[in-house]
């Protein structure tokens, strides 16, 4: 079975960005790991939002609710038909996390920047300290599409099913178990180790050294290589779900993967539940 072409245009240019500046269907959001970056400088025009207390149920461990993540959208100025452009640090991890959460709440036009802000600031490309305001659209989403998210349960019964294709994309010492998390990251595990049969391609693998994404055929080839493939139940899962979120933008939809799920309670969640089992060493495949 063959990957189905993206049916959308997901990723746009830094070219593009700069001629779509101005254009009031566009809504420009900027989300990092660094959350004092955007006060910093941002993208004329960009909205900024917090990974840690917008797009997060810090409460429930879970991402935002539907009435909450509304409100986010409707006090940003987006609509149902406003076609966001997401960007950040860290070659889009929360960009891609707040992708997929837009993705599970039926936002049509939804887009990544392509190198993000890395790449922008690389270029020399304007910026501003101005904190844009709009109208509020009162939007309203619709309940989450839970077929893009993957839970506990849906892996642990599983386990060994080779119709499943788990994919880690955490660093090689994280999946080995050297390490839980990766230095400074405070959210962590009671165990070190990876999900049993599970791949490891970190994440990034997919990016270029500018942070741009590699193309399709050089994509395809590195995840085919470990057995991620469009015909079977793919899952992604990382330390807290961001930069699975990442792999399965590329899987989902710069390759067309459907059958592609991101596993957002990833290792915080599996490491510390009681008498599940891990695997610990390197990938041999």
């Amino acid at each position: 079975m063959t990957a189905t072409p993206p049916t959308t245009d997901v990723l746009v240019s830094t070219g593009w960005t700069l001629e779509h500046l101005d254009d009031p269907t566009v809504r420009l959001v900027e989300v990092d790991v660094d959350t004092t970056s955007y006060t910093q400088s941002h993208l004329p025009g960009a909205v900024g939002w917090d990974w840690t207390s917008q797009l997060a149920d810090g409460v429930r461990r879970d991402i935002a609710s539907r009435e909450d993540f509304g409100l986010l959208l409707s006090r940003s100025g987006i609509g149902p038909d406003t076609t966001i452009v997401l960007y950040g640090d860290n070659n889009n991890w929360f960009a891609a996390w707040a992708y997929w959460q837009l993705k599970l709440y039926g936002h049509r036009d939804v887009r990544i920047l392509d190198g993000g802000r890395r790449y922008w600031l690389d270029q020399g490309l304007a910026l501003t300290v101005e904190v844009p305001r709009y109208p509020e659209t009162g939007y309203e989403l619709p309940a989450a599409d839970l077929s893009l998210r993957a839970f506990r349960d849906d892996i642990l019964p599983r386990l060994g099913d080779p119709e499943l294709a788990l994919v880690d994309v955490r660093s090689a010492p994280e999946f080995s178990g050297e390490v839980i998390a990766p230095p400074g990251m405070t959210e962590t595990a009671q165990r070190g180790g990876h999900i049993p049969g599970a791949a490891s391609i970190p994440w990034a693998q997919a990016v270029r050294e500018d942070g741009t994404f590699r193309s399709a055929d050089e994509l395809a080839a590195l995840y085919g290589a470990k057995g991620i493939t469009p015909d079977r139940d793919v899952i992604a899962y990382c330390r807290i779900g961001e930069r699975s979120s990442h792999t399965w933008f590329v899987l989902h939809e710069l390759l067309g993967y459907r059958r592609v799920r991101n596993y957002d309670g990833s290792w915080t969640e599996w490491g510390s539940m009681v008498g599940v089992p891990i695997e610990r060493g390197s990938d041999r495949r």
